[in-house]
C-alpha cells in the first residue's frame, strides 16, 4: 500500500511538470494558433541557465530567477523575430520555421555548453525526506514540485478569469482584429503570451534540474509527452492540461511501477519484463486513442 502511495506521489510530481509545460504550449497554440515543436528549448534553456547560475552562486532561488527569466526572454525575442512572420501562414509552414529552431538551439547549447550534461544539486533546505505515514518517507524537493505546480494553476485560472490581461488575451484568441481596432496593441499582447508560456516550460526546466540531467536535446523527450497532454485535456484548454498532463503521468508512471509485476503471475519474469517495458511505453498512447474515440476534441475543448 506504501509502495502505491509513493508511487502515486512520483506520478503527481511528473503529472506538475508536464502541465507547466503543457499550460505555455497550450496558451500559444489556443491562442495564437501557431504550432510550436520549440517548446521544448526553451524548457532546456531555463534549466541550463539555472545549472549555470546555481554553480557559481549556489543559490537556487537566483538559478531559478534566472532559468525563467532567460527563457521568457529567449522566448519574446524569437516571437518578434521569427514567429510574428507565420501568424498568417499555414501550419506546414510553422511546423518547419520551430523544428529549424529546434536544431539551431541544441546547437547553440553544445557550442556554448558543450557536449556533457550538468547537474544541478537539490536545494538547501529541501534536501531531506518528510515522512508522510508510518513507513513512507517522501523527498521534500519533490513535494515542493508538486506545491509550485499547484501555485502556477491557480495563478493561471485567476489570470484568465478575473483580470483586464486575461480577458484580452481571451478576446485577441476570438478575433485578433475586433481586438486591434479596439486600441489593443496585440502585437504586444502576442509576445507577452508567449513570453509566458515559455517562461512556464523555462520554469519546467529548473524544476527537473535537480531530478535529471541537465543535456542537449533534453526538450525533444518531453515535448512528445507535452502534445499528448495538450491532445487529452483539448486544445486551448488550461484545465485540460491539468487534467491531461496528471493522467499521462499517473498512467505513465504507475505503467512503469507495477506492470512488470502484475505480469509476472502469468508470464516467465524474462518476458513479462519485456512486455512491461513495452506496454509501459504505449501506455499514455492507448489512453490518448481511447479518450480521442470518446471524445474527439479532447475532455475540456475550448480556451478557458
Amino acid at each position: 500500500m506504501l509502495l502505491i502511495i509513493e508511487q502515486l506521489l512520483n506520478g503527481l510530481q511528473l503529472g506538475i511538470t508536464l502541465f507547466l509545460m503543457s499550460a505555455g504550449l497550450t496558451l500559444v497554440f489556443g491562442i495564437m494558433q501557431i504550432i510550436n515543436l520549440a517548446h521544448g528549448s526553451f524548457y532546456m534553456i531555463g534549466a541550463y541557465v539555472a545549472a549555470t547560475v546555481a554553480a557559481y552562486t549556489g543559490s537556487f532561488f537566483l538559478a531559478m530567477i534566472a532559468g525563467v527569466t532567460a527563457a521568457a526572454a529567449t522566448g519574446c525575442i524569437v516571437e518578434m523575430l521569427v514567429l510574428r512572420h507565420l501568424y498568417k501562414r499555414e501550419h506546414l509552414d510553422q511546423v518547419l520555421a520551430t523544428f529549424g529552431l529546434i536544431m539551431f538551439f541544441n546547437e547553440l547549447v553544445r557550442i556554448v555548453w558543450g557536449r556533457q550534461p550538468l547537474f544541478m544539486n537539490v536545494p538547501d533546505g529541501l534536501t531531506a525526506s518528510i515522512e508522510l505515514l508510518p513507513g513512507l518517507p517522501y523527498p521534500t524537493y519533490r513535494l515542493a514540485v508538486i506545491g509550485i505546480g499547484f501555485l502556477v494553476a491557480v495563478f493561471l485560472w485567476l489570470m484568465f478569469t478575473k483580470t483586464r490581461i486575461g480577458m484580452q488575451i481571451r478576446a485577441g484568441s476570438t478575433n485578433r482584429e475586433m481586438v486591434g481596432a479596439l486600441g489593443v496593441n496585440i502585437n504586444l499582447l502576442y509576445t507577452l503570451v508567449f513570453g509566458l508560456g515559455t517562461l512556464l516550460a523555462g520554469l519546467a526546466g529548473v524544476m527537473a534540474g535537480p531530478i535529471l540531467a541537465v543535456e542537449p536535446g533534453m526538450g525533444e523527450s518531453i515535448l512528445i509527452l507535452t502534445f499528448v497532454v495538450i491532445v487529452i485535456g483539448g486544445i486551448g484548454s488550461i484545465r485540460g492540461a491539468v487534467a491531461g498532463a496528471l493522467l499521462v503521468g499517473m498512467v505513465d508512471t504507475l505503467g512503469r511501477a507495477f506492470l512488470p509485476s502484475i505480469l509476472r503471475t502469468v508470464l516467465s519474469t524474462a518476458t513479462a519484463d519485456s512486455v512491461a517495458a513495452s506496454l509501459s511505453s504505449m501506455a499514455i498512447y492507448i489512453l490518448m486513442a481511447a479518450i480521442l474515440v470518446w471524445k474527439p476534441r479532447g475532455l475540456f475543448p475550448a480556451h478557458g
